[in-house]
């Protein structure tokens, strides 16, 4: 089993916390996101390349020296209710990591990367936010959407009652829990706090990321069209990149590929100042919460003091 998980929350520097993390010799990865105490992702794990059983995930661990530290980054576990009690059964003294950002920006960015994950189609986060009752409902759920309960953006903004299911099995010795902002002011402060915590020594030197940016989606139409000729499995697609493929040279696709991204993302819209005062109105209680869970002022740091 690994000795410590990285569990979210997503658009929080997961990825790149694990990118650098990979650079430490003591520290061992394997699949990014295993997602095996995520039933949302371990359902939909058959044939592909996430593990389905036990067996599997701990094969992906297997080749860990015995003087490195494995570790399982799944950013969707802080999410799941059944994840703590169920990672604390088979790893009870396991540490776990978690990254927490200012609500109203995380909602933001992390429904931008759904819509770019083809988890999404309603490209306007107060619409969608909207829908939430009906997709609790299990209706308005995107046709082949993997995750449809990656679309109730509420749930994720429980950030005390999320944390409080790991500390109650892992107890807050075993925790460590991240602010997004302190990550981004310092990559390596960051990094040598978590590193303290798993008893890793220094490595040195350590070069900022940025993993995993946020894009927007230009034309959702242009992006599901472009999706499905490129990954469907149609006499259609595979007919249409057979055609590319007989009449261009790889050079041609490598620049063909770099302008269809042009095309297809942009920058990330700042959010709209309305919805987005709105959101820290909805959840400045639960930001008030974390302040005192954590003992400190996220009131002020996240600018909630402006509100009134």
């Amino acid at each position: 089993m690994p000795d410590f998980f990285i569990v979210g929350h997503p658009k929080c520097g997961t990825s790149a916390l694990c990118q650098m993390l990979r650079r430490c010799p003591q520290i061992y990865f394997n699949l990014k996101e295993p997602g095996f105490f995520s039933p949302e992702l371990r359902a939909g794990a058959a044939g592909g390349k996430r593990p389905a059983t036990l067996e599997q995930y701990l094969a992906l661990y297997a080749g860990a020296a015995p003087e490195q530290l494995a570790g399982d980054a799944t950013p969707w576990y802080l999410s799941t209710p059944s994840a703590a009690g169920e990672i604390a059964s088979l790893a009870p003294d396991a540490r776990v990591i978690a990254i927490l950002r200012e609500p109203a920006d995380f909602l933001r960015s992390l429904h931008a990367q759904h819509v770019q994950d083809h988890v999404e189609t309603e490209a306007d986060l107060g619409r969608a936010l909207a829908l939430e009752p009906e997709r609790r409902a299990g209706r308005q759920i995107p046709p082949g959407s993997p995750r449809p309960h990656a679309l109730l953006y509420s749930d994720y903004v429980r950030y005390v009652e999320q944390l409080r299911r790991f500390a109650d099995v892992f107890g807050a010795e075993h925790m460590l829990v991240l602010v997004y902002d302190d990550f981004r002011a310092d990559n390596e402060a960051t990094l040598r706090r978590v590193l303290e915590f798993l008893g890793v020594e220094d490595p040195g030197p350590v070069e900022a990321l940025e993993a995993n940016p946020t894009v927007r989606v230009r034309s959702p139409r242009l992006y599901e069209l472009v999706r499905r000729l490129s990954f469907g499995n149609g006499a259609l697609a595979r007919g249409a990149r057979a055609a590319v493929k007989a009449v261009s040279t790889r050079g041609m696709r490598h620049r063909a590929l770099a302008l269809q991204r042009k095309l297809q993302w942009g920058a990330p819209r700042a959010g709209d100042e309305q919805l987005m005062r709105e959101l820290r109105v909805r959840f400045r209680g639960e930001v008030v919460s974390l302040g005192d869970y954590l003992g400190r002022d996220l009131i002020g740091a996240w600018g909630y003091d402006r509100l009134d």
